[in-house]
């Protein structure tokens, strides 16, 4: 099985690259000529889109194939002050810079909304803003040319109070969308609702690839075992021509088993590549760790220490 391993949005390695620089509402306020505050907000977006195009150059040369965008690329998009901003065409050719090199280099890329973009909701008013954030989204996937290979990847959200009524209102939210959207989306597993079993139920119904979460899934279940779900959870992604893609961190600690370690334990990485590889031959491995870049360097070092994993360069192995 080849591994490919990938990382999300900020790097710890290369400096001053952060693609999340913003303004907060309160200083955008304060600027008393809002034609000059709008013109800041887009700078400091076409700075983010520079960042990002410095990571995936550092990505190339590490041979990181894989790679989530910051959602925060553009600042404060979506607030009510600027209802009527529409930053895309003075960031047009930014994105398309960002595009160009995706594609140019083979790269598989994804965004993931925050947990406020939750389309279980019974509020209307939730439901309308989940839907214009995952509406930005696949915006800016458009803005850089990319196919609906590069994906939105969510959470089915809360069950406030019963699982089955908020499984249906997802469904049915879901179903409602523009085709635009509905085909960039993933769904991922929680750790504390919606287990990996009833994400692939609504995944299978649905039509839409899932992730696994290998972390959220060891503190959210019910006696199931991953791999006796991967055979199933793989065939989701048959259609989309895309290698499975899971995602993988470790426990902070003992009393913070949700939060995430700076570092994956190779070893309970290892686990789960036995019990996946049997049934794919390709796997993409999004690690969530909280030192980025740098916990995917040193995983490379630590998988070394496995028989079973070959390095093919400095971000993908066979595990044989």
């Amino acid at each position: 099985m080849i591994v490919r391993f990938g990382y999300v949005a900020m790097s710890v390695e290369v400096k001053n690259a952060s693609p999340s620089k913003t303004m907060t509402a309160t200083q955008f306020a304060k600027l008393a000529d809002r034609e000059a505050a709008i013109r800041k907000l887009e700078r400091i977006a076409a700075e983010n889109l520079h960042n990002t195009l410095r990571l995936l150059r550092h990505n190339k040369a590490h041979d990181i194939k894989l790679y989530r965008f910051s959602s925060k690329l553009i600042p404060l998009i979506g607030h009510e002050m600027l209802a009527d901003w529409d930053p895309f065409p003075q960031l047009e050719e930014s994105f398309r810079e960002v595009g160009d090199y995706v594609k140019e280099n083979g790269m598989r890329v994804s965004f993931h909304p925050d947990h406020f973009t939750v389309l279980s909701t019974p509020r209307e008013e939730v439901l309308a803003h989940s839907i214009a954030d995952l509406d930005r989204h696949v915006r800016m996937l458009e803005a850089m040319g990319l196919t609906k290979e590069a994906k939105c990847n969510i959470h089915i959200g809360g069950s406030y109070g019963s699982k089955d009524k908020a499984m249906a209102r997802f469904a049915a939210n879901v179903k409602a969308l523009p085709a635009r959207i509905r085909e960039r989306l993933m769904f991922e597993n929680d750790d504390k609702t919606f287990t990996a079993r009833e994400t692939l139920q609504a995944c299978q119904e649905l039509g839409v690839p899932m992730v696994l979460d290998v972390h959220h899934h060891a503190v959210n279940n019910e006696g199931e075992d991953m791999e006796e779900l991967w055979p199933a959870i793989a065939a989701t992604w048959k259609e989309t021509g895309l290698p499975p893609k899971i995602h993988v961190s470790s426990p902070r600690s003992d009393k913070d088993p949700r939060g995430h370690a700076d570092y994956v334990n190779a070893a309970e990485l290892a686990a789960a590549l036995r019990g996946i590889g049997p049934h794919s031959p390709e796997l993409d491995v999004m690690i969530e760790a909280k030192r980025k870049d740098g916990a995917l360097f040193q995983l490379m070092k630590d998988l070394a220490d496995f028989s079973e994993a070959e390095p093919v360069n400095q971000a993908s192995i066979v595990w044989k």
